[in-house]
Protein backbone atom coordinates (compact mmCIF):
# COMPACT_ATOMS: atom_id res chain seq x y z
CA UNK A 1 0.00 0.00 0.00
CA UNK A 2 1.86 3.51 -0.73
CA UNK A 3 2.30 5.61 1.84
CA UNK A 4 -0.20 8.66 1.99
CA UNK A 5 2.01 12.30 1.43
CA UNK A 6 2.61 14.09 4.91
CA UNK A 7 0.87 17.45 3.81
CA UNK A 8 -2.45 17.04 1.71
CA UNK A 9 -2.73 18.85 -1.44
CA UNK A 10 -4.08 22.85 -0.93
CA UNK A 11 -7.48 23.63 -0.90
CA UNK A 12 -9.02 26.62 -2.68
CA UNK A 13 -7.46 30.02 -0.84
CA UNK A 14 -5.11 28.50 1.10
CA UNK A 15 -1.17 28.44 0.59
CA UNK A 16 1.34 26.41 2.39
CA UNK A 17 3.63 28.23 5.31
CA UNK A 18 6.86 27.70 3.10
CA UNK A 19 4.90 29.77 0.28
CA UNK A 20 3.99 32.93 2.31
CA UNK A 21 7.54 32.60 3.86
CA UNK A 22 8.85 32.85 0.29
CA UNK A 23 6.68 35.63 -0.22
CA UNK A 24 8.41 37.76 2.70
CA UNK A 25 11.24 37.02 1.90
CA UNK A 26 10.70 38.89 -1.50
CA UNK A 27 9.19 41.62 0.19
CA UNK A 28 11.78 42.17 2.14
CA UNK A 29 14.62 41.88 0.12
CA UNK A 30 12.79 44.46 -2.40
CA UNK A 31 12.25 46.66 0.53
CA UNK A 32 15.67 46.54 2.02
CA UNK A 33 17.84 45.07 -0.28
CA UNK A 34 21.12 47.13 -0.35
CA UNK A 35 20.32 49.26 2.48
CA UNK A 36 21.71 49.48 6.04
CA UNK A 37 20.34 51.27 8.85
CA UNK A 38 22.60 52.85 11.82
CA UNK A 39 20.10 51.47 14.96
CA UNK A 40 20.58 52.40 18.92
CA UNK A 41 19.28 49.37 20.83
CA UNK A 42 20.58 47.45 23.92
CA UNK A 43 22.55 44.75 23.73
CA UNK A 44 21.59 41.18 25.36
CA UNK A 45 21.54 37.77 25.47
CA UNK A 46 25.09 37.28 23.75
CA UNK A 47 26.73 34.25 22.90
CA UNK A 48 29.97 33.75 20.81
CA UNK A 49 31.09 30.84 19.34
CA UNK A 50 34.90 31.33 18.73
CA UNK A 51 35.16 28.44 16.47
CA UNK A 52 33.43 29.84 14.18
CA UNK A 53 34.04 33.69 15.03
CA UNK A 54 30.20 33.68 14.99
CA UNK A 55 28.18 36.08 17.22
CA UNK A 56 24.43 36.01 18.82
CA UNK A 57 22.09 38.67 20.22
CA UNK A 58 19.38 40.59 20.66
CA UNK A 59 18.96 43.95 20.18
CA UNK A 60 16.37 45.96 22.59
CA UNK A 61 15.21 48.81 22.59
CA UNK A 62 12.81 49.57 26.32
CA UNK A 63 10.66 52.81 27.39
CA UNK A 64 13.10 55.60 28.74
CA UNK A 65 13.00 54.69 32.73
CA UNK A 66 10.84 51.49 32.33
CA UNK A 67 11.29 48.12 31.64
CA UNK A 68 8.40 48.17 28.94
CA UNK A 69 9.70 46.86 25.46
CA UNK A 70 8.89 48.59 22.78
CA UNK A 71 11.26 46.48 19.98
CA UNK A 72 13.03 43.07 19.93
CA UNK A 73 15.26 41.78 16.89
CA UNK A 74 17.54 38.60 16.97
CA UNK A 75 20.83 39.84 15.51
CA UNK A 76 24.09 37.86 14.58
CA UNK A 77 27.58 39.08 13.17
CA UNK A 78 30.11 37.42 11.11
CA UNK A 79 33.24 38.01 9.05
CA UNK A 80 33.37 41.69 8.50
CA UNK A 81 30.99 42.38 11.53
CA UNK A 82 32.73 39.79 14.06
CA UNK A 83 36.08 41.80 12.95
CA UNK A 84 33.93 45.15 13.98
CA UNK A 85 33.58 43.79 16.95
CA UNK A 86 36.66 42.73 17.63
CA UNK A 87 37.83 46.25 17.03
CA UNK A 88 35.66 48.02 19.26
CA UNK A 89 36.31 45.50 22.01
CA UNK A 90 40.30 46.28 22.02
CA UNK A 91 39.34 50.07 21.36
CA UNK A 92 37.19 50.65 24.33
CA UNK A 93 38.61 47.50 26.67
CA UNK A 94 35.22 45.97 27.37
CA UNK A 95 33.74 43.21 25.95
CA UNK A 96 30.62 42.81 23.08
CA UNK A 97 28.09 41.53 25.77
CA UNK A 98 25.05 42.35 27.15
CA UNK A 99 23.82 45.33 29.29
CA UNK A 100 25.80 47.53 26.36
CA UNK A 101 23.76 50.66 25.05
CA UNK A 102 25.40 50.77 21.50
CA UNK A 103 24.90 52.22 18.09
CA UNK A 104 25.48 49.57 15.41
CA UNK A 105 24.83 49.76 11.31
CA UNK A 106 22.57 46.54 10.63
CA UNK A 107 20.77 45.09 7.31
CA UNK A 108 17.37 43.24 7.22
CA UNK A 109 17.51 39.83 6.39
CA UNK A 110 14.76 37.15 6.50
CA UNK A 111 15.57 33.42 6.52
CA UNK A 112 12.58 30.84 6.60
CA UNK A 113 14.25 28.74 8.94
CA UNK A 114 15.42 31.60 11.75
CA UNK A 115 12.94 34.45 10.59
CA UNK A 116 13.60 38.23 10.26
CA UNK A 117 17.12 38.88 11.95
CA UNK A 118 19.63 41.67 11.68
CA UNK A 119 23.23 41.28 10.90
CA UNK A 120 25.61 43.27 11.75
CA UNK A 121 27.59 45.66 10.06
CA UNK A 122 30.08 47.89 11.98
CA UNK A 123 29.66 49.60 15.53
CA UNK A 124 29.84 53.29 16.41
CA UNK A 125 32.42 53.03 19.43
CA UNK A 126 32.70 56.37 20.10
CA UNK A 127 28.77 56.29 21.01
CA UNK A 128 29.28 53.67 23.30
CA UNK A 129 32.74 55.61 25.25
CA UNK A 130 30.16 58.68 25.05
CA UNK A 131 27.50 56.81 27.08
CA UNK A 132 29.24 55.30 29.34
CA UNK A 133 30.88 58.59 30.30
CA UNK A 134 27.75 60.31 30.45
CA UNK A 135 26.36 57.72 33.32
CA UNK A 136 30.10 58.15 34.79
CA UNK A 137 29.43 62.01 34.92
CA UNK A 138 25.80 61.57 35.94
CA UNK A 139 27.43 59.81 38.89
CA UNK A 140 29.86 62.26 39.84
CA UNK A 141 27.45 65.42 40.17
CA UNK A 142 25.51 63.30 42.26
CA UNK A 143 27.96 62.32 44.83
CA UNK A 144 29.43 66.12 44.97
CA UNK A 145 25.44 67.07 45.03
CA UNK A 146 24.07 64.50 47.97
CA UNK A 147 27.41 64.95 49.95
CA UNK A 148 28.63 68.21 50.18
CA UNK A 149 30.19 67.56 53.86
CA UNK A 150 32.47 64.73 52.13
CA UNK A 151 33.35 65.58 48.73
CA UNK A 152 33.28 68.60 46.27
CA UNK A 153 35.33 69.84 43.36
CA UNK A 154 38.04 72.00 43.69
CA UNK A 155 40.16 73.04 40.74
CA UNK A 156 38.71 70.35 38.78
CA UNK A 157 39.75 67.51 40.80
CA UNK A 158 37.20 65.46 43.28
CA UNK A 159 38.14 66.35 46.69
CA UNK A 160 36.89 63.74 49.58
CA UNK A 161 37.47 63.43 53.17
CA UNK A 162 39.30 59.96 52.51
CA UNK A 163 41.77 62.32 50.98
CA UNK A 164 42.11 64.71 53.93
CA UNK A 165 42.79 61.57 56.16
CA UNK A 166 46.90 61.49 56.92
CA UNK A 167 48.66 58.02 56.18
CA UNK A 168 50.23 56.68 59.45
CA UNK A 169 54.04 57.18 59.29
CA UNK A 170 54.39 53.18 59.35
CA UNK A 171 51.54 51.19 57.49
CA UNK A 172 51.83 48.09 59.05
CA UNK A 173 47.79 46.70 60.10
CA UNK A 174 46.24 46.58 56.58
CA UNK A 175 42.25 45.58 55.49
CA UNK A 176 42.32 43.96 51.64
CA UNK A 177 39.16 43.98 50.19
CA UNK A 178 39.34 41.39 46.91
CA UNK A 179 38.35 37.93 45.40
CA UNK A 180 39.04 35.21 46.85
CA UNK A 181 40.35 33.77 43.28
CA UNK A 182 42.19 37.02 42.16
CA UNK A 183 45.62 36.63 40.99
CA UNK A 184 46.17 40.51 41.75
CA UNK A 185 45.42 39.96 45.75
CA UNK A 186 48.19 36.81 45.44
CA UNK A 187 50.36 39.74 43.37
CA UNK A 188 50.13 42.05 46.48
CA UNK A 189 51.15 39.51 49.29
CA UNK A 190 53.80 38.15 46.94
CA UNK A 191 55.41 41.87 46.64
CA UNK A 192 54.66 42.96 50.57
CA UNK A 193 56.35 39.90 51.68
CA UNK A 194 59.26 39.83 49.17
CA UNK A 195 59.87 43.28 49.96
CA UNK A 196 63.86 44.14 49.66
CA UNK A 197 63.98 45.70 53.30
CA UNK A 198 62.52 42.96 55.45
CA UNK A 199 59.35 44.77 56.67
CA UNK A 200 56.96 42.81 58.31
CA UNK A 201 53.17 43.35 57.46
CA UNK A 202 49.49 41.54 58.94
CA UNK A 203 47.38 41.41 56.41
CA UNK A 204 43.53 40.20 56.83
CA UNK A 205 41.40 39.78 53.73
CA UNK A 206 37.70 40.47 52.61
CA UNK A 207 36.87 38.54 50.11
CA UNK A 208 34.08 39.58 47.70
CA UNK A 209 32.45 39.32 44.34
CA UNK A 210 34.47 42.44 42.42
CA UNK A 211 32.64 42.62 39.05
CA UNK A 212 29.46 43.52 37.63
CA UNK A 213 27.07 46.34 38.69
CA UNK A 214 24.77 44.12 40.57
CA UNK A 215 27.40 43.40 43.17
CA UNK A 216 27.83 46.84 44.25
CA UNK A 217 26.04 46.09 47.03
CA UNK A 218 28.29 42.99 48.38
CA UNK A 219 31.62 45.33 48.11
CA UNK A 220 29.84 48.07 50.04
CA UNK A 221 29.14 45.33 52.61
CA UNK A 222 32.79 44.67 53.05
CA UNK A 223 33.38 48.20 53.54
CA UNK A 224 31.77 48.52 56.36
CA UNK A 225 32.23 44.86 57.71
CA UNK A 226 36.00 46.55 57.65
CA UNK A 227 34.63 49.92 60.02
CA UNK A 228 32.63 47.55 62.28
CA UNK A 229 35.56 45.05 62.92
CA UNK A 230 36.91 47.40 65.36
CA UNK A 231 40.21 46.72 64.09
CA UNK A 232 42.74 49.86 63.83
CA UNK A 233 43.48 49.44 60.93
CA UNK A 234 46.34 51.48 59.19
CA UNK A 235 44.86 51.41 55.76
CA UNK A 236 42.17 49.67 53.75
CA UNK A 237 43.12 48.15 50.25
CA UNK A 238 41.04 47.67 47.13
CA UNK A 239 42.74 45.72 44.89
CA UNK A 240 41.55 43.95 41.28
CA UNK A 241 43.12 42.34 38.78
CA UNK A 242 42.98 43.31 35.05
CA UNK A 243 39.94 42.46 33.09
CA UNK A 244 37.18 44.19 30.56
CA UNK A 245 36.76 47.20 30.35
CA UNK A 246 32.84 46.65 31.49
CA UNK A 247 34.51 44.22 34.36
CA UNK A 248 35.23 47.84 36.31
CA UNK A 249 31.34 49.31 35.72
CA UNK A 250 31.56 48.23 39.47
CA UNK A 251 34.07 51.05 40.26
CA UNK A 252 31.92 53.70 38.58
CA UNK A 253 29.12 52.82 41.16
CA UNK A 254 27.40 55.74 43.37
CA UNK A 255 26.99 53.49 46.51
CA UNK A 256 30.65 52.34 46.28
CA UNK A 257 32.26 55.61 45.67
CA UNK A 258 29.79 57.49 48.51
CA UNK A 259 30.94 54.73 50.85
CA UNK A 260 35.32 55.15 50.47
CA UNK A 261 34.54 59.25 50.33
CA UNK A 262 33.32 59.03 53.90
CA UNK A 263 35.69 55.89 55.06
CA UNK A 264 37.65 57.13 58.16
CA UNK A 265 40.59 55.06 57.53
CA UNK A 266 42.89 55.99 54.59
CA UNK A 267 41.66 53.48 51.22
CA UNK A 268 44.15 52.79 48.38
CA UNK A 269 43.00 51.17 45.78
CA UNK A 270 44.83 48.85 42.84
CA UNK A 271 42.07 48.01 40.64
CA UNK A 272 44.09 47.10 37.47
CA UNK A 273 42.72 49.57 35.35
CA UNK A 274 45.42 51.18 33.16
CA UNK A 275 43.06 53.89 31.30
CA UNK A 276 40.64 56.15 33.26
CA UNK A 277 40.57 56.42 36.37
CA UNK A 278 37.37 55.09 37.78
CA UNK A 279 35.02 57.10 40.54
CA UNK A 280 35.98 54.75 43.15
CA UNK A 281 39.80 55.54 42.02
CA UNK A 282 38.83 59.03 42.41
CA UNK A 283 37.20 58.98 46.17
CA UNK A 284 40.37 57.29 47.54
CA UNK A 285 42.84 58.54 49.54
CA UNK A 286 45.05 57.41 46.88
CA UNK A 287 44.88 55.29 43.30
CA UNK A 288 47.73 53.28 41.88
CA UNK A 289 47.18 51.40 38.91
CA UNK A 290 47.52 47.55 39.71
CA UNK A 291 47.56 45.42 43.26
CA UNK A 292 51.42 45.10 42.71
CA UNK A 293 51.89 49.28 42.25
CA UNK A 294 49.36 49.50 45.58
CA UNK A 295 52.03 46.90 47.72
CA UNK A 296 55.14 49.12 46.09
CA UNK A 297 53.26 52.36 47.15
CA UNK A 298 52.93 51.20 50.94
CA UNK A 299 56.33 49.69 51.02
CA UNK A 300 57.53 52.96 49.56
CA UNK A 301 55.66 54.84 52.20
CA UNK A 302 57.52 52.74 54.70
CA UNK A 303 60.63 53.34 53.23
CA UNK A 304 60.41 57.19 53.12
CA UNK A 305 60.08 56.59 56.70
CA UNK A 306 62.92 54.72 57.75
CA UNK A 307 64.83 57.03 55.38
CA UNK A 308 63.79 59.88 57.65
CA UNK A 309 64.83 58.33 60.42
CA UNK A 310 67.97 57.54 58.54
CA UNK A 311 68.40 60.67 57.65
CA UNK A 312 67.87 62.10 61.40
CA UNK A 313 70.24 59.56 63.11
CA UNK A 314 72.86 60.75 59.96
CA UNK A 315 72.38 64.57 60.79
CA UNK A 316 72.54 63.62 64.47
CA UNK A 317 75.80 62.29 64.10
CA UNK A 318 77.05 64.92 62.05
CA UNK A 319 75.42 67.25 64.73
CA UNK A 320 77.60 65.80 67.50
CA UNK A 321 80.25 65.14 65.53
CA UNK A 322 80.32 68.98 65.15
CA UNK A 323 79.47 69.82 68.83
CA UNK A 324 82.41 67.64 70.00
CA UNK A 325 84.75 68.90 67.41
CA UNK A 326 83.59 72.70 68.90
CA UNK A 327 84.04 71.84 72.54
CA UNK A 328 87.59 70.38 71.38
CA UNK A 329 88.79 73.37 70.46
CA UNK A 330 87.20 74.98 72.93
CA UNK A 331 88.80 72.39 75.61
CA UNK A 332 92.02 73.24 73.94
CA UNK A 333 92.31 76.78 74.22
CA UNK A 334 91.07 76.58 78.27
CA UNK A 335 94.00 74.28 78.57
CA UNK A 336 96.29 76.15 76.73
CA UNK A 337 95.19 79.87 78.55
CA UNK A 338 95.28 77.27 81.94
CA UNK A 339 98.90 76.22 80.79
CA UNK A 340 100.14 79.65 80.37
CA UNK A 341 98.17 81.47 83.24
CA UNK A 342 99.49 78.47 85.63
CA UNK A 343 102.91 79.14 84.23
CA UNK A 344 102.84 82.76 84.81
CA UNK A 345 101.43 82.08 88.59
CA UNK A 346 104.10 79.67 89.07
CA UNK A 347 106.69 82.34 88.64
CA UNK A 348 104.64 84.88 90.58
CA UNK A 349 104.62 82.61 93.65
CA UNK A 350 108.50 81.45 93.45
CA UNK A 351 109.95 85.05 93.69
CA UNK A 352 107.46 85.76 96.35
CA UNK A 353 108.21 82.14 97.84
CA UNK A 354 112.00 83.20 97.58
CA UNK A 355 111.54 86.56 99.28
CA UNK A 356 109.23 84.83 102.29
CA UNK A 357 111.70 82.15 102.71
CA UNK A 358 114.89 84.39 103.26
CA UNK A 359 112.31 86.33 105.67
CA UNK A 360 111.38 83.56 107.07
CA UNK A 361 115.22 82.51 107.50
CA UNK A 362 116.49 85.72 108.99
CA UNK A 363 113.27 85.55 111.38
CA UNK A 364 114.49 82.65 112.62
CA UNK A 365 117.37 83.42 113.47
CA UNK A 366 116.65 86.35 115.35
CA UNK A 367 113.63 84.20 117.37
CA UNK A 368 116.22 81.69 118.06
CA UNK A 369 118.86 83.77 119.55
CA UNK A 370 116.21 85.39 121.52
CA UNK A 371 114.93 82.06 123.11
CA UNK A 372 118.69 80.63 123.42
CA UNK A 373 119.24 83.21 126.02
CA UNK A 374 115.66 82.10 127.72
CA UNK A 375 116.64 78.80 127.78
CA UNK A 376 119.86 79.03 129.69
CA UNK A 377 118.31 81.48 131.88
CA UNK A 378 116.19 78.34 132.54
CA UNK A 379 118.95 75.72 132.51
CA UNK A 380 120.58 77.35 135.50
CA UNK A 381 117.77 77.47 137.37
CA UNK A 382 116.22 73.82 136.76
CA UNK A 383 119.63 72.71 137.42
CA UNK A 384 119.10 73.96 141.02
CA UNK A 385 115.35 73.74 141.91
CA UNK A 386 115.01 69.91 141.46
CA UNK A 387 117.70 68.98 144.08
CA UNK A 388 115.78 71.09 146.59
CA UNK A 389 112.26 69.33 145.16
CA UNK A 390 113.36 66.44 145.64
CA UNK A 391 114.30 66.12 149.55
CA UNK A 392 110.87 68.34 149.80
CA UNK A 393 108.98 65.82 148.03
CA UNK A 394 111.35 62.90 149.26
CA UNK A 395 110.18 63.59 153.43
CA UNK A 396 106.71 64.42 152.52
CA UNK A 397 106.38 60.65 150.89
CA UNK A 398 107.71 58.92 153.88
CA UNK A 399 105.37 60.83 155.39
CA UNK A 400 102.19 59.57 153.07
CA UNK A 401 103.82 55.69 153.31
CA UNK A 402 103.39 55.54 156.95
CA UNK A 403 100.02 56.62 156.68
CA UNK A 404 99.15 54.01 154.07
CA UNK A 405 100.43 51.02 156.10
CA UNK A 406 98.32 52.40 159.25
CA UNK A 407 95.28 53.13 157.52
CA UNK A 408 95.17 50.24 155.32
CA UNK A 409 94.66 47.82 157.82
CA UNK A 410 92.23 49.99 159.45
CA UNK A 411 90.02 49.54 155.89
CA UNK A 412 91.15 46.26 155.47
CA UNK A 413 89.25 45.45 158.64
CA UNK A 414 86.36 47.44 158.14
CA UNK A 415 85.58 45.91 154.59
CA UNK A 416 85.64 42.46 156.13
CA UNK A 417 83.15 43.65 158.40
CA UNK A 418 80.65 44.89 155.55
CA UNK A 419 81.26 41.66 154.00
CA UNK A 420 79.99 39.51 156.47
CA UNK A 421 77.28 41.91 157.60
CA UNK A 422 76.13 41.38 153.62
CA UNK A 423 76.93 37.52 153.62
CA UNK A 424 74.16 37.81 156.65
CA UNK A 425 72.08 39.39 154.96
CA UNK A 426 72.17 37.54 151.73
CA UNK A 427 71.67 34.02 153.77
CA UNK A 428 68.47 35.90 155.18
CA UNK A 429 66.91 36.38 151.70
CA UNK A 430 67.96 33.37 149.86
CA UNK A 431 65.01 31.17 148.57
CA UNK A 432 65.83 28.34 151.18
CA UNK A 433 65.27 30.48 153.69
CA UNK A 434 62.01 32.45 152.60
CA UNK A 435 60.72 28.87 151.16
CA UNK A 436 61.45 27.15 154.70
CA UNK A 437 59.53 30.15 156.51
CA UNK A 438 56.22 29.30 154.64
CA UNK A 439 56.48 31.13 151.94
CA UNK A 440 56.18 29.19 147.79
CA UNK A 441 57.12 30.37 144.62
CA UNK A 442 54.10 29.86 141.99
CA UNK A 443 54.65 29.31 137.96
CA UNK A 444 52.27 29.61 135.61
CA UNK A 445 53.25 28.67 132.15
CA UNK A 446 56.50 28.32 132.79
CA UNK A 447 57.47 31.92 134.55
CA UNK A 448 57.64 32.77 138.00
CA UNK A 449 54.25 35.07 138.56
CA UNK A 450 54.45 37.64 141.05
CA UNK A 451 50.90 38.39 140.59
CA UNK A 452 47.78 36.61 138.92
CA UNK A 453 47.47 38.97 135.80
CA UNK A 454 47.70 36.62 132.46
CA UNK A 455 46.22 32.95 135.08
CA UNK A 456 43.33 32.41 133.86
CA UNK A 457 40.91 30.17 135.62
CA UNK A 458 41.27 26.26 134.83
CA UNK A 459 44.88 26.81 134.23
CA UNK A 460 47.32 24.50 135.72
CA UNK A 461 49.92 25.94 138.38
CA UNK A 462 53.32 24.99 140.37
CA UNK A 463 53.29 25.73 143.66
CA UNK A 464 57.49 25.39 144.97
CA UNK A 465 57.32 24.60 148.58
CA UNK A 466 60.56 24.12 150.85
CA UNK A 467 60.74 20.33 150.06
CA UNK A 468 58.46 19.70 147.77
CA UNK A 469 56.37 21.16 144.72
CA UNK A 470 52.79 20.94 144.12
CA UNK A 471 50.49 21.06 140.57
CA UNK A 472 47.35 22.85 141.23
CA UNK A 473 44.72 23.77 139.37
CA UNK A 474 43.17 27.49 139.67
CA UNK A 475 39.35 27.44 140.62
CA UNK A 476 38.93 30.88 142.11
CA UNK A 477 40.80 33.98 141.64
CA UNK A 478 39.93 37.13 143.91
CA UNK A 479 41.81 40.31 144.81
CA UNK A 480 42.67 41.75 148.08
CA UNK A 481 44.49 44.19 149.62
CA UNK A 482 46.88 42.75 152.19
CA UNK A 483 45.73 43.02 155.43
CA UNK A 484 44.32 38.87 155.38
CA UNK A 485 48.39 38.29 156.43
CA UNK A 486 48.68 36.33 159.44
CA UNK A 487 52.48 35.30 159.91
Amino acid sequence: MEASNRYPVATPGSIRLSELSARVSRAIEEAFSYTSFWVIADVTNHTYKSQKDYHYFELVEKAEGTSVLLAKFSGSAWGTGSQKIAEFEKATGQRFTGGLNVLVKVTVKYQAAYGLQLTLQDIDINFTLGVLEQQRQATLLRLVRDNPEHIRIEDGRLKTSNQGLVLNRVIQRIAVISSSTSAGFQDFQHTLENNGWGYRFSVDPYFALIQGDHNAGQLVDKIVAVYQSGVAYDALVIIRGGGAQTDFLIFDHYAIARAIARFPIPVITGIGHQKNETLTDLAAHTATKTPTKAAEFIIAHNRGFEQELLQLQKNMVIKSQQLLSAENRKLSMIRTSLVNNTRSMITGHKDALVRNNQITINTTKSILYRHRTGLNNLYSKLSIQPKGMLYKHQAELSIICRNLKTFSNLYSKSQENKLSHYASLIKLMSPENILSKGFAIVKAKGKIRGNADGINLGEEITVILAKQQLVATVTSKENHDGTEFNI
